[in-house]
């Protein structure tokens, strides 16, 4: 586990003497309790008797005679003599030791009421009672027979029996009632025996019973809490924060189960108690009455006792178990943070702080920089842990020594690494200096040489001359660095704390090399001052060698010796290309009219046929073509694809067509499924109530999102299917199947089937009119209609091509079109370029859960088809930093969509109104929801959000804001002002109601036609021929692989060579790395050097380079 100290703390949390004390108090509460149990406790139950004692074979009355002697009555029973002895005996006891409990010693007087009975019947009773009564019989009153023979004989009887009854037991021969009240009071007599004493035997045994039963709760209770406190004094601590957490848990739901049967137990003592209470205030004579009250009333108290004294311990045991939990919890973190701290000194440890060069200096301080920023993180995380260690203790923990020591260590690591990195960052700021001072000097005379050199000897013939080369010189000494006034010693003094060998060889070479320039010096100023002084006469002066334009600095003084590194900018800008065409273009379609052999459509029944009829035909027209749609399904699942394991047909079949089947039929086989074991299922359920097939629709809604799976497989599908159209294991199929048409018609059957059903629906709807169901046939066909929109929109989102990251993220496509668009942005070169941008951009939006794309819709051609569209990836705006403005002045069509706080500005020009109200009403609720989302967030961390602005920040990584706007702005001429106003912004959420634009009998049509706006394609991208070179990079480029590498804009990257799965080998020149990057992602990051194409380099949304050089 952890450290022995945390096994000391473990070990004194087990020994809590106050917790030992609060254990002790809960076994002396339970011993006390125990005790007055077994004295108020009878060991014969009612429930042992209770049959003999409901039949009245002996009862307590309550009443007393003589000396407090306890009544017991025993009245007429013609069953007597049939009780067996045992039974008898049982039913004795038990009477007897209900007051013998309470009172020992007491004596007893038997009451034995034979008025109706015989001789033989009191004989067999009087021996009875003489063989079974077990307490201190004082008297047996025996009333005799009232009749006169019966009478006589018991005289009699009685007369020769007498010596052998009372040599066992007193017995008096009673006559009537009233020889009776001669030894007992009448208040102390029942009502039968002429007495005034209340009793009811039915109340008595229910009160016993309630009685008997409370002491055995409490009994129970007494033994479940001393058994839990036991349980709860043994448990061991565990090693594992897990374990203990559970221990809580069961603990505490243990402790509230024991609590409410201490509740329920106690709240049947109190009603006890009440009863007790109101029989014995209606009669003073009910002494048991009194003493039951006081045992019940001792009971409640000891019970109340314990409990206390068990709460007192629980709460100390928990308390022990929490503290412990949080010093595991907090020896946990504490170990983490050395880790953590440990690491980061090693790292420290690691940095150099003796470096030779300015560049190894700034490699030195950028790892400073990047160690110091992680050890402000991690230190402020440790000032938490520290915080909570204070917490704890001020908390009084058990183990505040342990917290509060480590609570010192951590201080105590954090300063001492705090300390050593403002120490290292002292020596290498100083070493920094030091090397600047150097590199001065070192350039101060390499100026000065290069001066020197420079002077040319003819101009030194006139005095002018000569005294404006000892200006030049005087400039140049009064430039001196002041290091070099100072000596060796005296700088070796100044920097001896960082100053290293190879530093003290270039102290050394700089001076020596400043005392020969200081040497050259001296000499030319002499020579010039002896010109300066002289007048003399201009002299032609042969000159050493030819006179030449100044050169260059001279290699001797020179510290570097080296060819720098030259760039040659190609500035020719490539002209506009014409767009790239696939050979291999894909065909996305989506059909939706299709006419069969026969219509279904059209019900025009001779006669004044009935709603209802019409509706049940064309329920039969969708029950039967289901029907149809399935056998077809079949018939291709069997007839094609299960063919394609046919061993017989493999030579027909090409290996790569087997292995592709999931790509040809797509998800056939899960369509087929439901519609054969659900669907179809459920509408012939509906054949006799068309109305409920509405709700049959809206059941299934979720299963038909599989179409949506199989229309985008369709032109992958189609295309396999060009490919291998004429293979002769189709043929042979087809022929084995007799089917008319080829199979990528059967192929297309699902695509049919889904448009097929909202025009069932529309026909359905049309004779179902203010009747059950009609609301849930127009749910079906709205369900229905907008599944078309997704599979359509779907299908246009699958040719979007260029987009890097997962389109799924963005989450559902919610709707998608076509507009005009103008862009605007604030940076200047940028601004520059929108503001002579006067025809709009033709633009295609993706508008996503999570993001809008902006793609350019692109034309291409296959071989003799069709038209088909693909979408050229170029924005993508995250819905958390977009807001829109709703009305733009001079166009009802246009609105604003503006993102990172109008950092870019986007003018959308709608076809027309009712498809920008569309798009508007679905931003408005999107960006409502994250209103709604931001709210609860804040609440959430309760942050008291009094009024919030929804404007987007600029930054994605704090929060997001929402923003709405409606706006007027001004824009007189075809392109809007790229330049943002100052607009009064009327913020406001809006509601989140959804309004889809209504989906007509057919699917959008994907043929392409040009856009009444005329849009200009001024943007066209110029996607260049990738060839090895050299280029700077205009965009950032993130990791995509284990063995790529990312590249910034601005850095210089060579390409190498092209591997064979489509990725060049890339060489970053400025950071030196090398790694692979895709030839999609070159593409849209370097431009072609030879056109005459401008380039943006201030625009970060313009992709493109200029080469530098070519190798």
């Amino acid at each position: 586990m952890g450290p022995a100290s945390l096994q000391e703390e473990r070990e004194l949390g087990k020994e809590s003497k106050e917790e030992m004390e609060s254990y002790r108090y809960l076994l002396q509460a339970g011993f006390q309790l125990e005790s007055t149990l077994q004295q108020v406790t009878v060991p014969v139950s009612m429930k042992e008797v209770g049959g003999y004692i409901e039949k009245q074979v002996a009862y307590l009355s309550g009443g007393r005679g003589e000396d407090s002697s306890v009544i017991i009555t025993l009245p007429e029973c013609s069953a007597f003599s049939d009780i067996p002895e045992e039974a008898l005996a049982k039913v004795f006891t038990y009477l007897t030791l209900i007051p013998r409990t309470r009172q020992p010693g007491v004596k007893f007087i038997i009451i034995l009421d034979r008025r109706l009975d015989t001789w033989a019947s009191i004989k067999t009773a009087l021996a009875r009672i003489a063989a079974s009564f077990p307490g201190n019989l004082h008297l047996v009153l025996v009333l005799r027979p009232t009749s006169f023979f019966h009478r006589t004989v018991t005289d009699i009887g009685f007369r020769f029996s007498q010596e052998d009854f009372m040599l066992k037991m007193p017995v008096v021969m009673l006559s009537s009632v009233t020889d009776l009240l001669r030894y007992i009071h009448e208040n102390q007599l029942t009502s039968e025996f002429g007495g005034t004493l209340d009793y009811c035997h039915s109340d008595w045994i229910v009160l016993r019973t309630a009685i008997e039963s409370f002491a055995v709760t409490v009994k129970d209770i007494a033994q479940m809490l001393q058994s839990f406190g036991t349980e709860l004094a043994e448990t061991a601590l565990p090693d594992e924060a897990k374990v203990i957490e559970y221990l809580l848990e069961s603990h505490t739901d243990k402790y509230r189960k024991l609590k409410d049967a201490i509740r329920s137990v106690s709240k049947e003592g109190r009603h006890l108690l009440s009863s007790l209470e109101t029989t014995g205030e209606d009669d003073d004579s009910q002494w048991d009455m009194k003493l039951d009250w006081e045992t019940v009333q001792r009971l409640l108290a000891q019970l109340r006792d314990m409990e206390l004294a068990f709460d007192g311990f629980f709460e100390k045991h928990h308390l022990k178990l929490h503290q412990y939990l949080q010093l595991l919890r907090y020896e946990k973190s504490f170990q983490e943070m050395e880790l953590c701290l440990e690491h980061l000194t090693a790292q420290e440890r690691e940095l150099p702080t003796s470096v030779n060069t300015l560049n190894e200096m700034e490699q030195a301080l950028k790892k400073l920089d990047s160690l110091d920023s992680n050890t402000q993180e991690v230190v402020a995380r440790a000032q938490i842990i520290i915080l909570h260690g204070h917490q704890l203790s001020a908390g009084h923990h058990y183990a505040m020594a342990l917290i509060m020591q480590r609570c010192n260590e951590l201080r105590h690591h954090c300063d001492m690494l705090t300390a050593a990195l403002k120490n290292k960052r002292t020596l290498l700021l100083q070493t920094h200096q030091l090397l600047l001072c150097l590199g001065q000097a070192q350039t101060w005379c390499d100026d000065a040489a290069y001066l020197l050199a420079n002077q040319l000897v003819d101009r030194f013939q006139s005095k002018e001359g000569a005294q404006t080369a000892l200006r030049d010189i005087e400039k140049l000494l009064e430039a001196a660095p002041s290091m070099l006034n100072s000596g060796v010693d005296i700088l070796t003094m100044e920097y001896e704390a960082v100053i290293t060998p190879q530093l003290q060889a270039q102290i050394g070479n700089m001076f020596e090399k400043h005392s020969t320039v200081q040497h050259m010096i001296q000499n030319r100023q002499a020579c010039l001052r002896k010109l300066a002084d002289k007048h003399v006469r201009p002299v032609q002066l042969v000159a050493p060698r030819p006179e030449n334009p100044p050169r260059s600095k001279s290699p001797l003084f020179s510290p570097k010796h080296g060819d720098g590194l030259k760039f040659t900018f190609d500035l020719s800008l490539p002209g506009k290309r014409a767009s790239r065409k696939s050979p291999n273009s894909r065909k996305i379609e989506v059909m939706h009219d299709y006419q069969e052999s026969r219509s279904c459509m059209s019900y025009s029944l001779d006669g004044d046929d009935s709603p209802d009829l019409l509706k049940r035909h064309v329920m039969r027209e969708l029950v039967e073509t289901e029907r149809i749609y399935v056998e077809e399904l079949l018939s291709v699942l069997l007839g094609y694809r299960a063919e394609m394991d046919n061993p017989v047909l493999s030579g027909l079949l090409p290996p790569i067509l087997r292995s592709k089947r999931d790509i040809l039929f797509g998800n056939m086989p899960e369509i087929y499924n439901f519609h054969s074991r659900v669907f179809l299922q459920d509408l012939e359920r509906c054949l006799e109530a068309p109305e409920a097939v509405g709700a049959c629709f809206l059941q299934r809604k979720e299963s038909f999102q599989m179409y949506e799976n199989y229309c985008q497989n369709k032109p992958r599908s189609e295309a396999l299917w060009r490919q291998f159209s004429d293979c002769s294991f189709f043929q042979e199929c087809q022929k084995k199947l007799e089917h008319k048409l080829a199979l990528d018609s059967y192929l297309l059957k699902p695509v049919q089937r889904l448009t097929k059903y909202q025009l069932l629906l529309k026909e359905l709807i049309k004779y179902t009119t203010d009747c059950e169901g009609a609301s849930e046939l127009q749910g079906a066909l709205t369900a229905m209609l907008d599944l078309l929109k997704s599979v359509n929109d779907s299908m246009h989102q699958i040719a979007i091509t260029g987009y890097e990251g997962d389109i799924c993220e963005l989450g559902r496509v919610l709707m998608q079109g076509s507009f005009s668009v103008w862009i605007s942005h604030k940076k200047g070169p940028t601004r520059m370029k929108e503001l002579a941008r006067f025809k709009p951009m033709q633009r295609h939006l993706f508008l996503y859960e999570r993001a809008l794309l902006l793609c350019k819709k692109r034309e291409e051609h296959a071989d003799g088809c069709d038209k088909m569209p693909s979408y050229s990836f170029k924005h993508c705006l995250k819905m958390t930093a977009v807001g829109i403005t709703e009305n733009v002045k001079g166009d009802v069509k246009k609105f604003e969509i503006w993102y990172s706080g109008r950092e870019e500005v986007y003018v959308v020009q709608a076809p027309t109104v009712e498809v920008k109200m569309a798009w508007l009403n679905e931003l408005r609720r999107i960006l409502t929801n994250q209103q709604k989302l931001l709210r609860d967030e804040a609440y959430q961390h309760g942050q008291m959000v009094e009024h919030m602005q929804l404007s987007p920040s600029l930054s994605e990584s704090k929060q997001q804001r929402v923003s709405v706007s409606s706006e007027d702005t001004e824009s007189g001429r075809s392109s809007p002002d790229p330049q943002p106003h100052s607009p009064k912004h009327n913020r406001r959420s809006w509601p989140g109601a959804h309004h889809s634009v209504d989906i007509c009998e057919g699917l959008e049509d994907w043929s392409g036609g040009r856009d009444p706006f005329h849009p200009s394609d001024t943007d066209e991208e110029v996607l260049v021929q990738l060839s090895p070179g050299r280029y700077r990079v205009l965009a950032d480029c993130f990791h995509n692989g284990p063995d790529s590498i990312a590249i910034k804009c601005g850095d210089v990257i060579q390409l190498q060579c092209e591997d064979d799965r489509g990725r060049w080998l890339v060489k970053n020149l400025t950071l030196r790395q090398e790694g692979f990057i895709a030839a999609a992602s070159l593409q849209l990051i370097i431009g072609d050097s030879s056109g005459q194409h401008s380039s943006r380099l201030g625009d970060p949304g313009n992709l493109k380079v200029r080469k530098l050089s070519s190798p």
